[in-house]
């Protein structure tokens, strides 16, 4: 079974081969998969020798456009681009003809209204793969790939399609967030649900609505603080022996780029001591797709290594030093640099790759003042840089970048020109 190559999976390792250089095979990725689509555009869930597998998994369609969105980001490659447009176009027409057969008077009804402009029922999550399930994994890809679709249309100046598609996407989102919490109160949990059926707790499968779907901003909050303080506990009673277990799946290292996004740094990082101990065999540096508590006691570990979860620790180390957030489109540094780094030689990132283009920095504490110097070179995003204060205490006030008195919000200070200098005293 697993002699196959999967979008989802394709998607995400992609994703973290870009952002650390090797857009190649990204693109070649790309290339190669997206004539698999079936001619009304539903998206294979996975490719083998036999050819696309026609399975219904409903999350495909998403994963493709994000595909062919990010590999544009990050090579602007505008030809590829091109030839990638009718599979994007076809796919956001598949996507667009499954929400809309949900978007019904029969799904009005209270028992049903949760279902009301989601996508079908499918077995795309593996936890639902006996009975299938509106799973909110599948509807935040969705999301993702009508955002990337919109931005496709209007990089190609395809004006009429990016329009359509901006509805499109606008209603869904409506639809999405209200399913949510018809959800949340039909089950009268607090937390952001796995499916609308179940009400279920998935909090790694939630990630997605925050990265790479980049919804942070317009979830519930209260929501998303319930689910990820609930996995604290958990995580915490499973790590310090108060609570038996016997394995996990290594897809909870996405939980840690969610941490840093919450601002909560110290935890990010206990969340990664643990599953860097989790590596199986140790001495392979790699990740298989179960853990099983004693190493030593034969189970099931599926693939291994596991290229999908070391992506998500790729993407997880990354967010450390550098992250987008789409919410006023800035890019956030250094949330997940711990305050002891700054000593010594401090922290130094060199070429790492960003939309907008190859991003360096240093961060270090001298003189009883912090300095960060960002190099010049790529370009200042829409929402600029936003530096995030890596003390447990408040920024001093006294603040300068390239010699200006610059101002604080809360723990973050905005950075709109390259290069920079900032001192903090």
């Amino acid at each position: 079974s697993y002699a196959r190559s999967w979008i989802r999976d394709g998607a995400m390792i992609a994703e973290a081969l870009l952002r650390v250089g090797h857009a190649g095979e990204a693109a070649d990725y790309l290339r190669w998969y997206a004539p698999y689509q079936f001619a009304n555009g539903k998206v294979p869930c996975c490719v083998d020798v036999r050819g696309a597998d026609p399975v219904p998994e409903n999350d495909s369609p998403g994963e493709l456009m994000f595909l062919a969105s990010e590999v544009h980001r990050y090579t602007s490659d505008r030809q590829l681009l091109e030839e990638m447009w009718p599979h994007v176009e076809a796919a956001a027409r598949y996507l667009e003809s499954l929400r809309q057969s949900e978007r019904t008077e029969a799904n009005l009804i209270p028992a049903r209204r949760a279902f009301y402009g989601l996508l079908p029922a499918s077995i795309s999550h593996e936890g639902y793969s006996a009975k299938p399930m509106h799973s909110y994994w599948d509807d935040f890809w969705a999301l993702k790939g009508y955002e990337a679709a919109v931005a496709i249309a209007t990089t190609l100046g395809r004006r009429d399609a990016a329009s359509r598609l901006e509805a499109q996407r606008d209603e869904f989102r409506g639809d999405l967030l209200a399913s949510l919490r018809q959800t949340a109160a039909a089950h009268g949990i607090a937390y952001l649900p796995g499916s609308a059926e179940l009400g279920d707790f998935d909090p790694a499968s939630s990630t997605i609505a925050i990265a790479p779907a980049g919804e942070l901003h317009r979830l519930p909050r209260e929501m998303v603080q319930a689910t990820y303080e609930r996995y604290w506990r958990e995580f915490l009673d499973r790590r310090d022996g108060r609570t038996a277990w016997e394995d996990y799946t290594p897809y909870e290292i996405r939980a840690v780029g969610t941490f840093v996004r919450l601002g909560w740094r110290e935890r990010a990082h206990e969340l990664l001591d643990f599953f860097l101990a989790g590596r199986r065999p140790l001495a392979w540096n790699q990740w298989p797709e179960v853990i099983g508590r004693d190493p030593r006691q034969p189970r099931f570990v599926g693939d291994m290594p596991h290229g999908w979860v070391a992506s998500d620790f790729i993407r997880a180390v990354l967010d450390l030093f550098a992250y987008e957030r789409e919410g006023d489109q800035a890019l956030v540094l250094a949330a997940g640099v711990l305050p002891e780094w700054l000593e010594g030689p401090g922290v130094t990132v060199t070429g790492l790759r960003t939309p907008y283009g190859l991003l360096g920095y240093s961060l270090k504490r001298a003189g009883g003042h912090v300095i960060l110097r960002v190099a010049g070179g790529s370009r200042v995003p829409p929402g600029g840089l936003v530096f995030v204060w890596p003390g447990k205490q408040s920024p001093p006030s006294d603040t300068r970048i390239n010699g200006q008195e610059a101002h604080w919000r809360g723990s973050e200070l905005p950075i709109h020109e390259l290069p920079a200098e900032v001192i903090v005293k």
